[in-house]
């Protein structure tokens, strides 16, 4: 779907009157500066894998978020 055109002006308008601007918004071409990703590939032993998908499955996270949220919360530890 194509976002909806308005002028700089008519954007700086709408903010301010805290209307949506996300019709005008192009989210194909979003990007989150500092936050871009590069996939990888890593071996787990079946048995550690299942007991990351019990923990995930717990909280309430896919594999991939748990796995996420444990190495960011192990960093932050080691700082």
């Amino acid at each position: 779907m194509k976002p909806e055109s308005a002028t700089a002006v008519r954007l700086d308008e709408l903010h301010d009157a805290g209307t949506d601007l996300t019709p005008y918004m192009d989210r194909s071409k979003a990007r989150r500066p500092g936050r871009e990703v590069q996939r990888v590939n890593v071996d787990f032993p079946n048995e550690l894998l299942e007991a990351i998908d019990r923990e995930a499955a717990r909280i309430g996270v896919s594999r991939q978020a748990f796995i996420k949220i444990r190495l960011a919360d192990t960093l932050t530890k080691a700082r």
